[in-house]
């Protein structure tokens, strides 16, 4: 009865109090978007961020603006940090890292990489198997099987 009556009452409710409620009760979380962007030589994009911890190089990325959809949110990182257009952008997977949710898209870069900006050192172009030592093992590993799933340089997948 109580459920029912419950159901009844949020049913009436305007979706704007609905929402309101919602995002009172509910844990609050961050969302960003990297990727494993490839040039034709199969390397690996990796940026030396000023804000990274320990050796400061990552895959390129960042954290998602309210009501940006991902896909648009990793171009937006990418173009603003070092200029770059991406092609064959594709979801590679979604994490969770605790109150943390990361997708992970692979793409192609499109054009010549320049930093421009204030929270990037450098850019670098990494073969697979020679990425910087102080490079997170869980980016490691991302990068590990992105380039297991890629088929030869000639294919148009990533």
């Amino acid at each position: 009865m109580l459920r029912k009556t419950i159901g009844d009452v949020w049913k009436i409710l305007p979706w704007r109090v609905r929402a309101k409620i919602i995002r009172l009760t509910q844990q609050k979380f961050t969302v960003s978007a990297a990727a494993v962007v490839l040039n034709p030589e199969r390397e690996v994009l990796l940026l030396n961020h000023v804000l990274r911890p320990s050796s400061g190089w990552g895959l390129p990325g960042g954290f998602l603006q309210k009501g940006e959809q991902p896909d648009d949110g990793i171009r937006r990182e990418i173009r603003e940090e070092i200029d770059l257009e991406l092609d064959s952008l594709a979801l590679f997977r979604v994490r969770t890292l605790g109150s943390h949710i990361e997708m992970i898209f692979t793409a192609r870069a499109a054009g010549t990489p320049k930093v421009i900006s204030r929270e990037i050192y450098e850019f670098g172009w990494f073969d697979p198997a020679s990425l910087p030592a102080k490079l997170s093992i869980s980016q490691k590993n991302v990068i590990n099987k992105v380039m297991n799933l890629t088929f030869d340089k000639n294919s148009t997948a990533v």
